[in-house]
């Protein structure tokens, strides 16, 4: 028998898995796919390795730092600062019409910023920061105020609560057209009171460490081990059933496979209602070229645009895709070290959003031409905002709301998953627990978060 059974080896199942193991519980991770990290994954193709989620990791902060969700996931796993070899962007942008902001990792430029674009906007925004730093984020009430709402009773320039949105829904916003005051002031103080970084090796550098630490400690990670059903008995998760029929024993489970998902795996519920999934997700493109991105005038990090003073968050509502705006990233653009260098090739990815029924619709030629339909659309549309690179490319690839399926396992491939999100992670089963992006964390440093927070209020108490 398990101490502790966790299903999905994302970032979150594997920074509980550590924490736990790390207290001598006896501990298994059990993931259906054939590799590890769900939608911060990595693949390869053509000699080339691809990162399938990672833009950037949020919540950066300098080494020696002692406050921040970072400092915390480095002391609770037992990890140094330099296992992640995290190195900050340059600088990023957000674009609208006639109208930018630039920021980095350090909230004063951003600042330096709205008082250019918007001087009268000086003191709302203080008052705005004043709010985001007193929110308390396992307050579930709180968390579910309008955004919108509060930043219309503190701003007064509609354009800059536009701009402000953005760069937050696009990086952890699963509700569509507003965010939820929680989620908000989680994106606002990860992007732009921490920032962003990456290890220079990708995501695939976190992961190897991640597992590493964990097996290293006795845990037991087991692959292509989908669970088929939690078998509940009057309220208490008493197995786990694999695809294969095998049963396993444990004590207690944490799941990170999504509320809808975990809650349909039950023996006792029906099938949960659909209308409750997510219905964001997006396409990517990956432009490869035969040289660094600077060189040809893109010195930004991340580049999030919107074609119009509206920002429009929701699924499309006619066509596979939604370009009208999207995120623009170039992982060559980080200040990585003079040891590291530069990356070998150089990267755009851009990222739109799509509509999964659509996607997942297609025949399988239909698949591959609007594939490359859709990669030629949303380059078309982020050179709008970009220097156009398009003569530089040398290899593409483009991933799909059904790869993101088949990489985590949610409900039309919802990236941010539900948008009701449980703080708490807690379950009608009393030994059944949520981590991970429906328990109210996202991006790679809040799934980590996540998973420690809940291992530590659930699976630590006896």
């Amino acid at each position: 028998m398990y101490d502790t059974i966790i299903i999905g080896a994302g970032m979150s199942g594997l920074a509980a898995g550590i924490r736990l193991a790390h207290y001598d519980q006896r501990v298994c991770i059990l993931e259906r796919h054939y590799t590890i990290g769900g939608l911060n994954s990595f693949y390869r193709l053509n000699g080339r390795d691809y990162d399938v989620g990672l833009h950037a990791v949020t919540n950066f902060t300098e080494k020696g730092a002692k406050r921040g969700p970072l400092a915390r996931i480095l002391r609770q796993l037992r990890f140094k600062w330099e296992d992640f070899a995290l190195a900050p962007q340059k600088g990023s942008r957000i674009v609208f019409p006639q109208t930018e902001l630039k920021f980095n990792n350090e909230i004063d430029l951003l600042r330096a910023e709205i008082a250019i674009a918007f001087p009268s906007q000086v003191d709302n925004f203080e008052t705005l920061l004043k709010k985001v730093l007193d929110y308390d984020d396992l307050d579930q009430e709180t968390f579910e105020i309008s955004s919108r709402q509060i930043l219309s009773e503190t701003i007064s320039e509609p354009l800059l609560i536009e701009m402000l949105l953005c760069p937050l829904m696009w990086y952890g916003n699963a509700a569509e057209n507003d965010m939820a005051w929680g989620q908000f002031s989680i994106m606002f103080q990860s992007i732009f009171n921490e920032g962003f970084a990456r290890p220079y090796k990708g995501v695939r550098l976190i992961l190897k460490n991640l597992v590493k630490r964990f097996r290293g400690l006795g845990g037991e990670l087991l692959l292509r081990k989908g669970v088929k059903q939690i078998h509940v008995e009057d309220g208490h998760a008493v197995a786990v059933e694999l695809d294969n029929g095998e049963q396993i024993i444990g004590k207690r489970i944490l799941s990170s496979a999504g509320n809808i998902e975990t809650l349909r795996m039950c023996s006792d519920t029906s099938e949960p209602d659909p209308r409750r999934a997510g219905q964001l997700t997006f396409i990517e493109s990956i432009s490869v070229l035969d040289r660094q991105p600077e060189t040809i005038g893109n010195h930004d990090t991340i580049i999030f645009y919107n074609d119009s003073e509206t920002f429009h968050w929701r699924r499309p509502e006619a066509d596979l895709c939604d370009v009208r705006t999207g995120v623009i990233c170039s992982p060559n653009n980080y200040a990585y070290s003079d040891e590291d260098g530069l990356l070998s090739d150089g990267i755009v990815r851009i990222t739109s959003i799509a509509d999964f029924d659509r996607w997942n619709n297609l025949s399988e030629e239909q698949y591959a031409l609007q594939k490359l339909r859709w990669y030629d659309r949303s380059v078309e549309s982020a050179v709008r905002f970009t220097p156009d690179f398009r003569h530089y490319v040398i290899d593409t690839d483009l991933f799909t709301p059904t790869t993101i399926r088949r990489f985590t396992w949610h409900d039309n491939g919802a990236v941010y998953g539900v948008p009701d999100k449980q703080l708490d992670g807690t379950t009608h089963v009393d030994n059944l627990f949520l981590c991970g992006t429906d328990q109210g964390y996202v991006g790679i440093i809040g799934a980590m978060m996540s998973g420690i927070s809940m291992a530590n209020l659930h699976c630590l108490r006896d």
